[in-house]
């Protein structure tokens, strides 16, 4: 087995556990996106004081509220995408980093030959390495991430629908007025008999469908791209970490490079925090691209580019419209990195023993 494909299994297998902890606090964070809020003096019309209330409500409490009205399904929706996605990401991304890293390194070792450079990979280097794997993965697996929103935010939207339909019968009795109290109240009690309908996998890419075709499973791609200078920043905040770590040690009497996994895990927090916080305003608009358009019912809340998502945030929201439930994300996401970097460097550690195994039992019956 290729080092490529090993650190691409390895990055699978701890993509997956990572997010099956922290999946609650990214089903929340992506409700706490989609949510839309008008800013002081804007002209957003928002009737339902409870969209502002849960735009200021604790993580925590929104989890617990999540619960008490959807049970602990509501915390998982979208799950099983959600992992097949996280799967094929993880692998795809270490895959092809591994790839482009081995040749950029052996381009290092090939310059300092002819007597250009320490042999070393350069920042420059790393950022192009992650940006081209990053790419890659992004055009292969956003489907997946567009029906993961969609399920994570029906739930949100099928209320803001009947939110919307509520205001319509007492809009519609209030301008005749030629309706009965009793009309009306049957027509509310009709309503509230609604429940929102079972919402899977197929029901998802049926309705991505429906509204855009083909094209619509690709929603976001823009933002989604320019979002590749999220793990690009990660890794080389990560890697040049990494390797001033294992210098230091390299110089300490003991000569000893090897790097334990809390070192690691902090190492991967620091490096995704950083990207986090400086890419977070992009995660916010393609998630509002890729969630169900009429979440919001007006015209102002709906979105046909990314470019009119953008103007149509800063007019109607400002610009702490681009970072909300960023507390919530920067848990979710450092936590969810740490464990993988972790568990990712465990599992190729422990390839790394059972091949060196395996040889040396090979050497030993063929001798």
């Amino acid at each position: 087995m290729s080092s490529a494909l090993a650190n691409g299994l390895a990055g699978a297998g701890g993509g997956i556990i990572a997010q099956i902890i922290t999946y609650p606090l990214q089903t929340v964070n992506t409700r706490q996106q989609t949510e839309r809020v008008a800013k002081k003096g804007g002209n957003l019309l928002v009737s339902d004081a409870s969209a502002r209330t849960q735009t200021h409500r604790g993580t925590l409490l929104q989890i617990l509220q999540v619960i008490r009205s959807e049970g602990w399904g509501g915390l998982y929706s979208g799950l099983k995408p959600s992992l097949f996605g996280t799967a094929a990401s993880q692998g795809i991304y270490y895959y092809f980093y591994q790839v482009f890293k081995n040749k950029a390194e052996a381009i290092a070792v090939s310059r300092k030959k002819k007597g250009v450079g320490d042999g070393t990979v350069g920042m420059l280097s790393w950022l192009v390495v992650a940006a081209i794997a990053g790419s890659l993965n992004v055009l292969l697996t956003i489907p997946i991430w567009v029906l993961v929103t969609r399920m994570q935010t029906h739930t949100q939207a099928e209320k803001k629908i009947m939110e919307g339909k509520r205001e319509a019968i007492l809009r519609e009795a209030s301008e005749s007025g030629s309706t009965g109290p009793s009309t009306i109240q049957d027509k509310l009690a009709q309503l509230e008999l609604i429940r929102p309908h079972p919402y899977g996998t197929l029901n998802a890419a049926k309705e991505v469908y429906c509204e855009a075709g083909i094209a619509g499973f690709w929603k976001g791609i823009i933002p989604t791209l320019i979002m590749v200078c999220n793990p690009s920043i990660q890794f080389m905040i990560y890697e040049t970490s990494l390797k001033r770590l294992r210098a230091k040690r390299a110089v300490n009497r003991h000569g000893l490079k090897n790097v334990t996994s809390l070192e690691v895990f902090l190492l991967g927090a620091v490096a995704k925090l950083g990207a986090t916080v400086s890419t977070y305003p992009l995660l916010v608009v393609k998630s509002r691209l890729q969630a169900k358009q009429e979440i919001g019912g007006n015209i102002a809340l709906r979105y046909t580019g990314t470019l009119d998502a953008i103007i149509k945030m800063i007019r109607y929201e400002g610009l702490r419209g681009f970072y909300k439930g960023m507390s919530t994300k920067i848990v979710q996401s450092v936590f969810a990195a740490s464990v993988l970097f972790m568990i990712k460097e465990e599992l190729v550690k422990a390839y790394l023993v059972l091949a060196h195994g395996s040889r040396t039992l090979l050497s030993t019956l063929v001798k």
